[in-house]
C-alpha cells in the first residue's frame, strides 16, 4: 500500500561465531557446494561434463533464445525511461543529504574496468573484423563480406553486442540494489531488489535461493570473461618473449601457460580483493583507465583514424536507427537456407552476449550500486550505460577499423583474419610498428591487460563474498575471500583445460537463464516501488530510511 512507509528493514539470518561468523550459511554453503561440484564434475569425467552441457545449451537455446531478445530490451526501456521522466530521474541513490563517495573519474574508472575492460581488449580487433566477413546483411544478401560496402553492418551488429543493451544488463542490477540499500536501508544483496513483490518474505528461504543463484552466474559469467582474458594475456607473454611453451601451434594457451596465468591473476586478484573497493580495486581501476586512453590514443597517432572515425559516424547513426528494431528482432529457424542461418547467427552471436552480460549482471550491479550513492538515477543511467557505450564505440572503430583498413587496402594481407582472436591486436601492433617499438607497445598491451583482469576478478571476488555476508560491504572473512579466489581460478583453469573457451561458454549460457528471470522481477520490483514512492511523497508518507 502507498499510504504507509515501504518495508525498510530485511533480517537475513547471520552466523554469529565461528568459521562463517557474520555470513548467510544458507547462501556462502550452498554457493561453495555447487561451484564446488562444477569443478569436480569438469576436471573429474571431462567428457560426460562436456556432452551433458552441450546438450543443455543447444535446448536452451533453441527454447528461450526469444526470450533473452525480449528481456534485453526491456532492461534497457527501462533504464532510459526512469532516467529521461523529470520526476524518476532526478531521485537521489541515497539520502537527500548523501554525496558521492568517488570522484567522476574514478566512478567511471571503477565502472568500466569491471564491466568490460578485458573484453575490449580482445574484442576491439576481433569483433568488427569476424563481422566483417560475415553478418545477417551478409546472409540476407544486401552487402558483401570483406568488401567496403560491409564496413557500416560490421559496426552496427558490434555496437548492438558492446553498446547500450549491455550496459543497461549491468545498469539496471545496479540501479536496483542501489535504490532499496540506499533509500530504503535495505541489504546490499541481490534479494533486496525483490522486496516491493515479496517483502519480508525475502528473509528466508526464497532470499536464499536468489542469492545463491546470483553467485554461481556471477562465478560462470566473470569465468567467460577471465577465459577470454587468459588466453590473450599468455598469447602476450608469448609475443614479448616468455617462450613457446606456453602456448600450442595453433596459438592457444597449453596447460602449464593456463596455470602460469591463472596463478599470476588470480593470486594479484585476491590480494586487491582483501584490501577493499576503496583501496586496490580504485588503484587499479584508475591505472587501467590511464593506460587505456594511453593505447587509444597511439592509435589515433599512428592507426587508420579518418577511416575509424567515419566508421564510427556511419555506424552509430545506422545503430541508433536501427535500433528499435534490432531489440525486438528475433529469427527462428525455417527449414531455409537463409532462415537457418540468421538463426544461428543470432543463437552464436546476440543469444550468447545477452546471456553473458546477464550472467555478468549481479557483480557489476551490485559493484556499480557499491560506488554510486549519492548519484541521481539520470546521472547513474549516464554515467553506467551512455558514457561506457560511447567510449566502446570509440574503441571498436578506432582499433578495429584499423585492423579493416589494413585488411582492405592490402597492408595487411590475411595476417590479422588470419589469427586468433586473442592475437590480432598484438598481429596488427607488428604491422604498425617494427623491432624494438612494437615489443615494447607489446608489454604495455600485456599490463594492461593483466590490470583488467585484475580489477575484473578482485571485483567479482569481492561482490560473491558481499552477497555471501548478506550485503555486508567491508572486506571479512579473509579464507572466504581466498576460497573464491581459488574456485574462481580452478572454474576457468578446469573448463579451459576441458573444452576450452567453448566450455565455459557453453556452462555460462546455462548459468545465466535463471538469474534472467531474477532481473526481470527486479524490472517488476523497480517499477512499482517508483510509482509507489511517487505517491507516498505526494501524500506525505515516508518514502526513505531516515536516520534515528
Amino acid at each position: 500500500m502507498a499510504d504507509k512507509p515501504p518495508l525498510m528493514d530485511l533480517e537475513i539470518p547471520t552466523a554469529d561465531s565461528g568459521f562463517y561468523s557474520g555470513f548467510a550459511k544458507s547462501v556462502a554453503i550452498p554457493s561453495k557446494i555447487l561451484v564446488s561440484a562444477l569443478i569436480v564434475w569438469a576436471i573429474s569425467v571431462p567428457e560426460n561434463a562436456a556432452a551433458v552441457l552441450n546438450a543443455m545449451n543447444g535446448a536452451m537455446l533453441k527454447t528461450f533464445a526469444s526470450w533473452y531478445i525480449y528481456v534485453v530490451a526491456l532492461f534497457l526501456l527501462l533504464c532510459v525511461g526512469l532516467a529521461v521522466i523529470p520526476s524518476t530521474g532526478r531521485l537521489k541513490l541515497g539520502l537527500p543529504e548523501d554525496q558521492p563517495e568517488f570522484s567522476r573519474f574514478s566512478w567511471f574508472s571503477m565502472m568500466f574496468g569491471a564491466g568490460i575492460g578485458i573484453g575490449m581488449l580482445t574484442f576491439a580487433t576481433a569483433e568488427p573484423m569476424y563481422h566483417f566477413a560475415t553478418n545477417p546483411n551478409v546472409i540476407m544478401g544486401e552487402t558483401t563480406g570483406s568488401s567496403a560496402n560491409n564496413v557500416t553492418a560490421a559496426y552496427v551488429w558490434s555496437f548492438l553486442h558492446w553498446g547500450l543493451s549491455a550496459w543497461a544488463c549491468y545498469a539496471l542490477v545496479g540501479l536496483s540494489l542501489a535504490y532499496f540499500s540506499y533509500r530504503r536501508n535495505l541489504p546490499l544483496t541481490v534479494r533486496s531488489g525483490l522486496t516491493p513483490l515479496f517483502g519480508a518474505r525475502m528473509s528466508g528461504t526464497g532470499g536464499h535461493i536468489v542469492d545463491v543463484v546470483a553467485v554461481v552466474a556471477t562465478i560462470l559469467g566473470v569465468a567467460q570473461t577471465l577465459g577470454f582474458g587468459v588466453e590473450q594475456f599468455v598469447a602476450g607473454l608469448n609475443r614479448v618473449g616468455f617462450g613457446d611453451w606456453i602456448v600450442m601451434t595453433n596459438g592457444k594457451p597449453t596447460a602449464a601457460g593456463i596455470v602460469v596465468a591463472l596463478v599470476v591473476i588470480l593470486g594479484a586478484s585476491t590480494l586487491s580483493a582483501l584490501s577493499g573497493v576503496g583501496k586496490g580495486i580504485k588503484w587499479l581501476s584508475n591505472l587501467n583507465m590511464g593506460l587505456s586512453f594511453f593505447l587509444l590514443a597511439f592509435f589515433v597517432l599512428f592507426g587508420s583514424t579518418f577511416f575509424g572515425l567515419d566508421a564510427l559516424f556511419s555506424g552509430l547513426t545506422t545503430y541508433l536507427i536501427k535500433l528499435p528494431s534490432l531489440l525486438f528482432t528475433v529469427w527462428h529457424a525455417d527449414g531455409t537456407e537463409t532462415g537457418d542461418a540468421l538463426a544461428s547467427w543470432q543463437g552464436g552471436w546476440s543469444v550468447f552476449y545477452w546471456a553473458w552480460w546477464i550472467a555478468f549482471a549481479p557483480f557489476v550491479g551490485v559493484f556499480l550500486a557499491r560506488i554510486s550513492r549519492g548519484r541521481s538515477i539520470r546521472e547513474y543511467v549516464m554515467g553506467a550505460i551512455v558514457i561506457p557505450s560511447l567510449m566502446c564505440f570509440i574503441w571498436f572503430t578506432v582499433v578495429g577499423g584499423t585492423a579493416i583498413d589494413m585488411t582492405l587496402n592490402g597492408t595487411a594481407g590475411d595476417a590479422i583474419s588470419g589469427a586468433g582472436q586473442e592475437s590480432q591486436l598484438f598481429v596488427m601492433l607488428d604491422l604498425i610498428l617494427s623491432g624494438g617499438v612494437a615489443w615494447v607497445m607489446a608489454v604495455i598491451v600485456v599490463l594492461l591487460l593483466l590490470t583488467y583482469l585484475v580489477t575484473t576478478a578482485d571485483s567479482a571476488i569481492l561482490i560473491v563474498n558481499t552477497i555471501n555476508a548478506a550485503g555486508e560491504e567491508s572486506p571479512k572473512g579473509r579464507a572466504h575471500i581466498i576460497f573464491w579466489g581459488v574456485a574462481l581460478s580452478l572454474v576457468v583453469g578446469g573448463l579451459l583445460l576441458v573444452g576450452g573457451l567453448g566450455a565455459i561458454k557453453t556452462a555460462m549460457v546455462i548459468g545465466a537463464l535463471p538469474f534472467s528471470f531474477v532481473m526481470f522481477l527486479m524490472c517488476v520490483a523497480l517499477i512499482k516501488a517508483v510509482i509507489k514512492d511517487g505517491i507516498r511523497e505526494r501524500n506525505g508518507v515516508q518514502s526513505v530510511h531516515v536516520e534515528n
